[in-house]
């Protein structure tokens, strides 16, 4: 992730490349169509690349607790924060918005996300639907080469957790419910878990990590689980992995506190 406050901006041959993908091609005497400026094109890149750039520096700010859920989010501040323009900015925060981190409310703006008791409950529902079918699938076509990477990543991970006693995954790679939607090698499953949930699936995670037992018992599931790919039975799989899933979120459940209501007053109290 870029330094806070430095987004470099996009160098000479990504704005070169962007032009000539992006832009009409002149005609056949070289000249720009009507009404197509080559800077013109040139500054869309550099929207574009800027975007991607926010969109990562943004994302990381509200996954790592910088901004806290339920935060109003100032497009002016982070305007100067990051040193860019309003226009990039509200890209990012569009496509924010689209993998449900961000909220907009009519007449408030924008906020970070807040995942309630009930909404999480519904993350994982579906998380353990979805993810159920991707074990299964991944148990069908995961390739041999691809288990054997995850049984390495799982020895780091036990080797992270007898060193720490937290078990903490990052992202894409270095998490394992990742290479195994991915492995599933259904798209329309990968585009609804990866896009829709997986970063409110990290939110979670950096919310409430998993000491001490807790650590042991999630990875020794996680080998269940990958033993039963291994394996090739898809029933299996997929027990496993809801089975996973459900024991995870009756952890994390323990661990919500959820206030209780307040008592209304009573009629002598108004008095």
């Amino acid at each position: 992730m870029p330094a806070i406050g430095c987004i470099p901006p996009p160098s000479p041959l990504i704005c070169r490349q962007t032009r000539l993908t992006r832009a009409r091609p002149p005609d056949i005497r070289g000249r720009m169509p009507d009404g197509v400026a080559s800077d013109t094109i040139c500054r869309a890149a550099d929207d574009a690349t800027a975007a991607d750039r926010l969109f990562a520096a943004v994302g990381e700010l509200i996954l790592s607790g910088a901004i806290e859920q339920g935060a109003k989010i100032s497009e002016p501040d982070l305007a100067a924060r990051f040193g860019t323009s309003r226009a990039p900015l509200r890209e990012a925060l569009r496509r924010l918005e689209e993998r449900k981190l961000v909220t907009r409310i009519a007449h408030q703006g924008a906020r970070v996300t807040r995942l309630c008791p009930e909404r999480i409950a519904e993350i994982y529902q579906v998380r353990e639907a979805l993810e159920g079918i991707a074990a299964r699938e991944a148990a069908r076509h995961m390739p041999e080469a691809a288990i054997a990477e995850l049984r390495r990543l799982l020895d780091l991970h036990e080797a992270r957790v007898t060193a720490h006693d937290v078990y903490r995954q990052g992202s894409e790679d270095d998490d394992f419910h990742f290479r195994i939607i991915r492995g599933s090698g259904n798209q329309m499953l990968i585009r609804l878990l990866l896009d829709e949930y997986y970063l409110l699936i990290r939110l979670l995670r950096r919310k409430l990590s998993r000491p001490g037992g807790l650590a042991q018992r999630a990875l020794v599931e996680h080998r269940r689980v990958l033993d039963a790919i291994a394996e090739r039975d898809p029933e299996l799989a997929e027990a496993m992995m809801r089975r996973h899933i459900a024991a995870a979120f009756d952890r994390l459940r323990q661990a919500m506190v959820v206030p209780n209501p307040a008592p209304r007053p009573r009629k002598e109290d108004k008095a």
